[in-house]
């Protein structure tokens, strides 16, 4: 089945590794796997990890060399887009489509000129933090008690330069992504902002207890304004440890809980490849067959199958990628 995967970390491993290629790799995609798994789409993120750098911006621009480097060495594979137009151009020629993002907000220093720059080079998803404070905000990460395994509710979210910079993606057309970020943050871009924005790869709080997934009240929150929450496929986000349940069951759950509290229009996919340990049960780009075949033996339908796996994401980047 076609499928949208809105989160992969496939050129941070490219950017590490240059004698590695995008066509045909070891990781968890390459594009001869991604056209074989039918993901026509995939979200390319510049994922900076600010623990390891120590100028964030300049990584991220040699990140977005990479990644242009190597769709333009496959055009007869792959083409970037930054319109759904060039997305269906790419599909009536039988090519996949690549979408430009970010994961970390740092490389813009808090900077409206920053933030016009990434658009101007095609960014068009931005995951405001990842595990540390930058200058538009605060994550999960930050407020977690290992020993409890409870988050501190005392958080802080936004900062003023992060709302000034999710009011002016808003304008430009730029995708606000959520995950990584402190429950607080997320309240406050409902607060900030109008427009539908996503969880790019996060899941259900309810279903596995951690700082990185979503607690109802978020879900509903990016539900109700018509945001899309992508599924994560990595072990500790799905179940608890010491639990014997399957990968892809345990997946179903959390899409039934985001449906029970959202509505099925609120979920996509999103894997995390290459920024997550590969584990047998879903060990890269082609295992989203398993996910597909365990929603058809929980008893969703073909319709309902499609919405989760690019309709939903369709739909939110038709109202942004014009």
């Amino acid at each position: 089945m076609k499928a949208i995967d809105m989160h992969c970390d496939t050129i941070m491993k490219l950017y590490q590794t240059p004698e590695a290629e995008l066509k045909e790799n070891d990781f968890q995609i390459d594009l001869l796997r991604m056209k074989e798994s039918g993901t026509d789409l995939q979200n390319f993120a510049m994922f900076i990890p600010l623990d390891e750098v120590d100028d964030p911006y300049t990584v991220c621009r040699e990140m977005i060399d990479c990644y242009q480097s190597e769709i333009g060495k496959n055009t007869d594979l792959i083409r970037a887009i930054t319109t759904m137009a060039e997305y269906e151009e790419n599909q009536a020629a039988g090519r996949l489509s690549a979408l430009l993002t970010m994961e970390e907000g740092a490389p813009l220093a808090g900077r409206l000129d920053r933030l016009q720059e990434f658009y101007d080079l095609g960014v068009r998803m931005l995951t405001l933090t990842w595990n540390f404070e930058n200058e538009l905000g605060f994550p999960n990460a930050l407020y977690w008690n290992e020993v409890e395994q409870t988050l501190n509710p005392d958080q802080r979210g936004l900062t003023e330069k992060g709302i000034e910079i999710v009011q002016r993606m808003e304008e430009l057309g730029m995708i606000i992504d959520v995950s990584h970020g402190s429950d607080q943050l997320v309240r406050d871009v409902l607060t900030y902002t109008k427009r539908p924005f996503v969880a790019s790869h996060s899941n259900a709080r309810t279903i596995c207890n951690h700082p990185r997934n979503l607690s109802d009240e978020l879900i509903h929150g990016i539900a109700e304004r018509g945001g899309v929450i992508g599924m994560n496929y990595y072990e500790a986000f799905i179940r608890p440890p010491g639990s014997q349940q399957s990968l892809a069951a345990g997946l179903i759950n959390h899409i039934k809980h985001f449906i029970q509290i959202g509505g099925i229009e609120c979920v996509g996919l999103g894997s995390d490849f290459d920024g997550i340990e590969e584990h047998p049960e879903l060990a890269d780009i082609r295992s989203i067959e398993k996910i597909e075949q365990a929603l058809r033996a929980a008893g969703f339908s073909a319709s309902e199958r499609e919405k989760i796996f690019y309709q939903n994401v369709e739909r939110l980047y038709r109202e942004f990628l014009l």
